[in-house]
């Protein structure tokens, strides 16, 4: 059974893909992100699924994506911050090595702008994405293998932590069986 090494989850501004490609190069494996998956497969950006199909087709065209990654990619695998919010992507997650990103509003909308095509975003960026967080943490909390708070941190800081821990966890799972 093919399973990714480590699955990246976390609000916008985390640093999911940017820590996830770091990640993968670091481990001599490859990152793939659902986010850029969904836009291929659709043939068009999130925003404009957002836009011309609504959320709704935008969720099951991520669904599908996630639960492709989980079951076919060896690598580290990035998911869209909203992925883990689908019941059914949560128990696919079961049992996988999620690493939950956390990032305060101060670095996130740093990093990220606010901007650059997030649709759930769009109007007052810093309130939606509180409300955002105060959906989703219970959920990123919940599935979290492992959490790695990113405020102030270089990326190579965040990488050496997240290889040091699924190092460990290999090493226990070998001794274990």
């Amino acid at each position: 059974m093919v399973r990714p090494v480590a699955v990246l989850t976390g609000p916008p501004g985390s640093g999911k893909s940017t820590v996830g490609v770091a990640l993968a190069e670091r481990l001599g494996l490859t990152v793939l992100d659902t986010d850029a998956l969904v836009e291929h497969r659709a043939g068009t950006s999130i925003t404009d699924i957002f836009v011309d199909q609504g959320e709704a087709s935008f969720r099951a065209l991520e669904k599908a994506a996630v639960a492709d990654a989980l079951a076919e990619h060896p690598g580290v695998v990035s998911l869209g911050g909203g992925a883990v919010l689908d019941p059914d992507t949560q128990e696919l997650l079961a049992g996988h090595r999620v690493v939950f990103l956390d990032v305060s509003l101060r670095y996130a909308a740093r990093r990220s702008g606010f901007d650059q095509g997030r649709p759930l975003l769009a109007l007052n960026p810093r309130g939606q994405w509180l409300q955002l967080m105060a959906d989703r943490r219970p959920i990123y909390e919940r599935l979290a293998w492992l959490r790695v708070n990113t405020d102030e941190r270089e990326v190579a800081d965040i990488v050496a932590e997240i290889a040091a821990a699924i190092e460990s966890d290999a090493n226990q799972r070998s001794q274990d069986g």
